[in-house]
């Protein structure tokens, strides 16, 4: 047994097991060793982003190590989203555990284990998804990405001698391997429990910037920094915590303790390799969430869980590198004199890719009727297809309205990278990055057949509409480096990035609409129309489900609720007319007569005959309702005199 094994197996809490922990004495002596640690949990992802947990006891993990770690467990394919694969008459999934990867273990701090007074622990094992012998779920999707992108982006170098040059390699055998880093910044709101949101309030404190970088105090500092020394003893790096935009300031209760607390919050922590980072992600959220609310404070991942307000982004750090066999590391997107270039010609290549394929990686994105809540102009939500470089070669700049930014440091090379603003904290973070980097391929392969100096290439990315190019489509403009919102309205938006989804249906329509970008994701077998398809299914059916469970019935509460408050004193003309207007608005959203069948009996009955088109087009126009419903009833009630707040509960 090594030294570093031991280390980590005398320690009296343990956090991960890394790869070189993964055999059987090993793991024998570990468990002997604590005691406290009681399950095995396999950590399976499917096509819906739904991780599986499950408390197997660690008799039956012991009573044959190696075959467990072969074969894992038997699961039935009801329990998982994995449509059209996974049938109630072929419904047998394995749960395969991954030895490559680094295992977690979960303590639960409720529950402590007598004998030697430290929490029980699950030891969290990542792990894939089997059905008739073929792995179906999103880890193993990245994994095959990454060993395409890896291969495939070696064989660039050998295929094409003049990419060494660029890099000053001497030769292809100088070349060790090829790696990518990824990393996530995670954004949430924390509130505490049965409170409501203000959305006043927190619009005007939005605009005033009162909240964005200010000091946490109370329950949320103490959480918050907990959180970030759990983060560090599991070895993920974490950066650094701060307040985002969102939020508005607490009060101190009877107690002397902070109540009425509704906050945006942010954590970050270290890049890593794409599935490893995944996998930091998943357990970190957790974590988050149980910190918090041992604190006494919600957490929401929503993308967008208060109209009016800023929503809550996973921006994408997407990187990739080169290491040669003497041990030195070269970024494959930055150019060797970071003066001459804003890229290389590969990372020109990765940038042009991941904006002309990005149609078929959004419906990974953006997959929930909450990401269009949050992908909506203003806000400086990421809408439309466009990517910002700086206004200088030796000046870097952050575009926060633009899709893709260029993220760059004049003095570190390395940190050159592709920040990809679109994803949520509740996207897919598996099938994002997997989309993104086989998008991200298309582009560096193209790039690496044109022999281009930086200046032709710098002129090839920044062309106009209607300019023919190699690679970028004619019709498009792929970057603006102002403000997308402001120097542009909506109709010169779509001509020059294109129209953006504005539903889930929309959004999935992708994968028929280009077919020619769609294969860029089967490349390599990464995705297959088998994935494609369970995909789409499991969307669908989450976002009818929703739609119809979850929306129109808020909605309808909403309708309701918005009530006649005028009497016969101290009544204008306005007020009566004001009254008009939302009533009849709240008859055509909801109420049926025998002539005419209000909106939200249309959309039940355009689901009931799953005609989609007519759902997506009734969906938009009943948000659009809604908000002007919302916009007339606060007008109303700022017209009265009388103390409103009993009648409006």
């Amino acid at each position: 047994m090594n030294e570093k094994v031991k280390r980590i197996l005398s320690k009296p809490m343990v956090y991960s097991l890394p790869k070189y922990t993964h055999d059987k004495e090993t793991l024998k002596d570990f468990f002997k060793k604590h005691p406290n640690i009681k399950f095995v949990s396999l950590v399976a992802v499917d096509l819906g982003g739904n991780d599986t947990d499950e408390k197997i006891p660690i008799s039956i993990f012991l009573d044959d190590i190696d075959k467990f770690l072969s074969t894992g467990v038997q699961t039935d394919g009801s329990s998982v989203m994995l449509q059209g694969i996974a049938t109630l008459n072929n419904a047998k999934v394995d749960l395969i555990p991954d030895i490559e990867a680094n295992w977690i273990i979960d303590y639960n701090y409720q529950h402590i284990y007598s004998e030697n007074g430290l929490p029980v622990g699950t030891l969290r094992i990542p792990a894939f998804l089997k059905h008739d012998g073929k792995k179906v779920d999103s880890r193993s999707i990245l994994k095959n990405m990454i060993e395409y992108f890896t291969k495939e982006t070696k064989l660039l170098f050998e295929e094409y001698p003049h990419l060494l040059e660029e890099f000053g390699i001497d030769s292809i055998e100088a070349i060790d391997s090829i790696n990518m880093t990824t990393a996530t910044e995670l954004e949430f709101w924390v509130k505490t429990p049965e409170d409501h949101a203000d959305e006043e309030k927190l619009s005007t404190s939005q605009m005033l910037k009162e909240q964005y970088w200010k000091r946490t105090k109370g329950s949320v500092r103490t959480a918050m920094e907990e959180a970030i020394m759990l983060i560090d003893e599991y070895g993920f790096e974490p950066e650094m915590g701060h307040k985002e935009v969102g939020g508005v300031t607490a009060t101190i209760g009877v107690t002397g303790k902070l109540n009425h607390v509704m906050e945006q919050l942010e954590i970050t922590w270290k890049y890593n390799a794409p599935l490893q980072c995944a996998d930091n992600e998943l357990f970190i959220r957790e974590l988050i969430e149980e910190v918090f609310e041992s604190h006494g404070l919600e957490v929401t991942f929503l993308a967008k869980p208060i109209e009016g307000v800023a929503g809550s982004g996973k921006h994408i750090h997407l990187g990739a590198n080169i290491k040669l066999k003497n041990g030195k590391y070269i970024n494959l997107f930055a150019p060797l004199d970071l003066q001459s270039s804003y890229l290389s010609s590969l990372g020109w290549g990765a940038l042009m890719g991941l904006l002309k394929n990005y149609e078929v990686v959004n419906p990974f994105v953006a997959a929930t009727n909450d990401a269009f809540n949050r992908l909506k102009p203003g806000f400086e939500a990421p809408v439309c297809i466009v990517a910002s470089l700086g206004h200088k070669v030796d000046v870097p700049s952050r575009n926060r309205t633009v899709l893709v930014g260029l993220v760059r440091d004049m003095d570190n090379p390395m940190t050159t990278r592709l920040e990809l603003r679109s994803p949520n904290p509740t996207s897919n973070v598996y099938l994002c990055i997997a989309a993104s980097y086989q998008a991200i391929l298309d582009g560096m392969k193209a790039m690496a057949k044109e022999k281009m100096s930086y200046e032709e290439i710098t002129k090839e990315f920044s062309k106009s509409a209607g300019e023919e190019k190699f690679y970028l489509e004619t019709h498009r403009s792929y970057r603006s480096e102002k403000d997308v919102f402001i120097a542009y309205d909506e109709e010169e938006r779509n001509r020059l990035f294109g129209k953006p989804p504005a539903t889930v249906w929309e959004n999935l329509q992708a994968f028929k609409n280009y077919p020619e970008k769609k294969k860029v994701l089967f490349n390599g077998d990464v995705f297959n129309e088998t994935i494609l398809n369970s995909y789409k299914i499991s969307i669908l059916d989450r976002w009818v489900m929703e739609l119809t469970g979850r929306i129109l019935v808020e909605n309808m509460a909403l309708v309701r609720k918005c009530k006649k408050l005028h009497g016969v004193e101290n009544v204008t003309d306005l007020d009566v007319v004001n009254w008009e207007k939302i009533n009849n608005l709240r008859n055509y959203l909801m109420k049926d007569s025998l002539e005419n069948k209000s909106l939200f009996t249309k959309i039940r009955e355009a689901v009931d005959r799953e005609d989609y088109e007519l759902v997506s087009n009734l969906q938009l126009e009943m948000t659009e309702k809604i908000t002007l419903l919302k916009n007339l009833y606060t007008n109303y009630k700022r017209n009265l005199l009388e103390d409103i707040c009993n009648n409006t509960k």
